[in-house]
């Protein structure tokens, strides 16, 4: 997988944010050029972002929309692809946005994709709606450890009957335990909310939520899967066929 194949993944997940940004209560996003800002107003920096959509970043606007979304919102931050020049370091710094992390984005074409589940363990995965958002948010929150209020009105009103977007829930003993989210634009899915609660991890929960996204979005047409992967996270999805495409950088407060 080469640029080509970041360029498309990237551009996937950009209109994925701008969709999640027009179904969620609250939602707002706005374009500059190749800048783009999101604010979903969730607890979460990178679910409030300012951002540009190529490899080399606009700063002018990028620091005009950065302002926007942090006059919104306590918890957002500025994301860039690719290498980071002392530009993009400066604005970062001077709207209070010190923390500075790596954002891996890893990439598999649907042929690609190593399937393991079997049938029973098809079974303990299944779609959720719209009815069940407040069950959906609160297993979410769980698996991410963070507070019950993190993810505010994200996944409120229609938003996980909204096309292109299908939620899951995994189930142990009828007790929700995992989430995971699957958004399908450009031609492929992109996969996110995987998180599983403490007590269900060491099963293969996040793998068979992740299977299920992944498998659902081929159905559907998908060519490819996308996803960004935290450092202990990348050798699951390694092992299912991901490779790193792009690195991005975030900087938060």
């Amino acid at each position: 997988m080469g640029t080509s194949t970041a360029d498309r993944m990237a551009a996937a997940y950009f209109d994925a944010i701008e969709v999640l940004c027009g179904v969620t209560p609250k939602g707002w996003y706005a374009e500059r050029g190749t800048v783009r800002a999101a604010v979903t107003h969730a607890g979460v920096a990178t679910l409030n972002v300012a951002y540009d959509t190529t490899l080399e970043p606009d700063l002018g606007s990028l620091d005009e929309l950065a302002f926007e979304v942090g006059r919104q919102t306590a918890h957002w931050s500025i994301m860039v692809r690719g290498e980071v020049n002392a530009g993009v370091v400066d604005l970062a710094a001077r709207h209070g946005l010190l923390k500075r992390s790596d954002l891996p984005l890893l990439a598999c074409a649907a042929g690609e994709i190593v399937f393991r589940a079997d049938t029973a363990q098809r079974e303990l995965v299944r779609q959720v709606g719209a009815a069940e958002a407040d069950l959906y948010t609160e297993t979410l929150a769980g698996g991410f450890e963070a507070p019950e209020d993190a993810f505010g009105p994200l996944m409120g009103g229609g938003v996980l009957d909204a096309d292109p977007i299908t939620g899951y829930l995994a189930e142990l003993s009828g007790r929700p335990v995992g989430t995971g989210l699957g958004m399908r634009t450009a031609g492929v899915v992109g996969v996110f909310n995987i998180a599983v609660v403490p007590s269900a991890r060491g099963r293969g929960l996040g793998r068979l939520v992740t299977e299920a996204v992944v498998r659902d979005g081929i159905a559907a047409g998908a060519d490819a899967a996308y996803l960004h992967t935290s450092a202990m996270a990348r050798p699951l999805y390694e092992s299912m066929g991901f490779r790193l495409v792009e690195s991005w950088t975030v900087f938060e407060a």
